[in-house]
């Protein structure tokens, strides 16, 4: 009798849906931005948003394309997702040795994580959010200008490329969000108008604001070299494309 309820109970806990991601509230403002607003030296004007406190995990992912088949390796769009798309998964529906419940989810598209954040009643965060938001230590809400924190950054991306990845958890910085600057890269709303000067767009694109341009070709703070090199990673892709190291959190109004 005692084993019957046993299981009953583990049945019932199993149905339960899974826990909410957590969000920090940030207060925006103005920032300056290594990308000014103007394409020269205007500080970025950001409305308050809450961002996910931690990248997306293979566990959370795993959830969504089961709740989600049209986002399985197997069945997605190739317009949507390149052939990389979770390849390191042992299955479709399986995550395997190479990828641990909690580490954050990689090889995973702009148009996938794009698609997993709606599903959160999210959306992907713009540069300037994710800049701002990367901008802090543990105890300063903008550390930039200190050589430690740009050295930190840059040890990380001396690390072998070839590492597993850790678990995420690691400490918080000011505003409460953790592992954003490692240990991996991750995806923004306008990724692919970083680097496209104001003028260089024509204002009827269909395309303008399908990915919230925010481009400036002026990049300032040029002593911030690990943060430039974000930019140029993230410049350099397709919203299909997938890498080893890219993964990426959501963010809200």
């Amino acid at each position: 009798m005692r084993a019957h309820l046993v299981l009953a109970w583990l049945g019932l806990v199993l149905a339960l849906p899974a826990a909410a991601a957590n969000y920090a509230a940030l207060p925006g403002g103005r920032f300056a931005s290594v990308l000014p607003a103007d394409g020269k030296s205007a500080p970025a004007q950001l409305a308050p948003f809450r961002l996910r406190t931690e990248p997306v995990t293979n566990a959370e992912f795993l959830a969504f394309v089961k709740a989600h088949p049209e986002w399985r390796r197997d069945r997605v769009a190739g317009i949507l997702a390149d052939a990389r798309y979770l390849s390191h998964w042992a299955g479709p529906v399986a995550l395997g040795e190479a990828a641990k419940p909690r580490q954050p989810v990689t090889r995973v598209s702009w148009f996938a994580a794009q698609a997993y954040c709606a599903s959160e009643g999210a959306r992907l965060p713009s540069w300037y959010e994710w800049e701002y938001a990367a901008a802090a230590d543990a105890t300063r809400r903008d550390a930039r200008r200190d050589p430690a924190w740009r050295e930190n950054l840059l040890a990380w991306y001396a690390r072998p490329s070839g590492a597993p990845l850790p678990d995420i958890g690691g400490a918080p910085n000011a505003w409460g969000v953790r592992d954003i600057t490692q240990p991996v890269w991750e995806w923004v709303d306008d990724f692919n108008a970083l680097m496209v000067a104001g003028d260089s767009r024509d204002p009827n694109d269909s395309d303008l604001l399908k990915f919230c341009g925010a481009g400036a070709i002026s990049l300032r703070q040029k002593e911030n070299y690990a943060v430039l090199m974000r930019i140029a990673m993230l410049s350099a892709l397709k919203a299909s494309d997938t890498t080893n190291n890219m993964g990426f959190r959501c963010a809200k109004p």
